[in-house]
């Protein structure tokens, strides 16, 4: 060491650094995504935790309902039968305590408060797995509460426009978006090339989404894939929104002690014997179809077909 200082005639990097002051980011994880699916949705705050999806009776039969130009024909006498035991969605809790020892908060928080952070990520972590119950719940989430009439699988494989425009005659009335996997709607990207029909794209939250006659495709990895390499498949849904549109819901607890954002608090737990501090994180969500028709989901799409292209010489 003596030496290299003594043929150098500058101060070296090593030892100027110990004088500068190194720019730090917040913690960078590959977990986050952009949660397509909570920001489509429509929410409706829950007072007390339960919500109920009143429904009319299927009889299978119309009202009796008459169009006349005479006056002295008599009026036919109806009613609208109501389901008696209509279904109840109770909230489910998404919780996490996030303990932080009172002297790393003291002696480690600049330049960033270590609290934040830990809290920035357990809540992140949290919203993941919401958009995953979404989707994957065995009570409420999207794919498992689909009507069988409203499941169908796609012609050949692949997902073709045709697919799409299938999904698009089960859920006609004023749909929203479509929700598939990255890699599904990479694969509808590769039939529509093939047929020469490359489609759109929209702006939506400052992002480009490409689409199909005018209904956004809205990525989301939450949609299993199954199968193996090569055989991977996936589902494509198609959504309806709304109350005022009898779609598809999202449901929160509103105001709740400690909140941050809407179904979402954080509270304070105390601080042990060995001086950690603990917060309680608590996330209350849930979804709702409304009626049959407002959720359709294409089956069997086949993630791992390709085209071959031989163009002329």
């Amino acid at each position: 060491m003596a030496e290299e200082a003594q043929s150098r005639r500058v101060l070296g990097d090593v030892a100027a650094r110990q004088l500068a002051t190194t720019q730090k980011t917040i913690v960078q994880t590959p977990i986050i995504t952009p949660r397509w699916l909570p920001r489509f949705l429509a929410w409706v705050p829950v007072e007390a935790g339960v919500y109920r999806v009143n429904r009319s009776r299927d009889t299978g039969t119309a009202q009796a309902i008459v169009c006349t130009s005479k006056t002295e024909k008599e009026l036919p006498t109806s009613y609208v039968d109501y389901v008696e035991k209509p279904r109840e969605y109770v909230l489910s809790s998404i919780k996490s305590v996030v303990g932080v020892h009172t002297r790393i908060s003291d002696l480690y928080g600049s330049p960033h408060d270590q609290l934040k952070e830990q809290l920035r990520l357990t809540i992140e972590a949290m919203k993941e797995k919401q958009e995953d119950e979404l989707v994957n719940n065995q009570d409420y989430g999207l794919l498992k509460n689909a009507a069988p009439t409203m499941r169908f699988p796609t012609r050949k494989g692949p997902p073709t426009p045709d697919d799409l425009d299938e999904l698009l005659t089960r859920v006609w009335k004023e749909p929203a978006f479509f929700l598939a996997h990255p890699r599904a709607i990479a694969a509808f990207g590769r039939e529509c090339t093939r047929r020469g029909v490359p489609p759109a794209t929209v702006s939506i939250f400052g992002n480009a989404f490409i689409t199909w006659r005018g209904i956004p495709l809205v990525p989301s990895d939450k949609i299993p894939i199954t199968g193996n390499k090569g055989a991977s498949k996936s589902s494509i849904l198609l959504l309806r929104t709304g109350e005022a549109k009898q779609g598809v819901v999202g449901l929160i607890q509103a105001g709740l002690p400690g909140e941050q954002s809407p179904g979402l608090s954080v509270r304070f737990m105390g601080i042990d014997s060995f001086t950690i501090a603990s917060y309680l994180v608590s996330l209350y969500c849930s979804a709702a179809v409304l009626v049959d028709d407002a959720l359709g989901v294409l089956e069997n799409v086949d993630l791992d077909f390709y085209h071959d292209y031989v163009w002329p010489k």
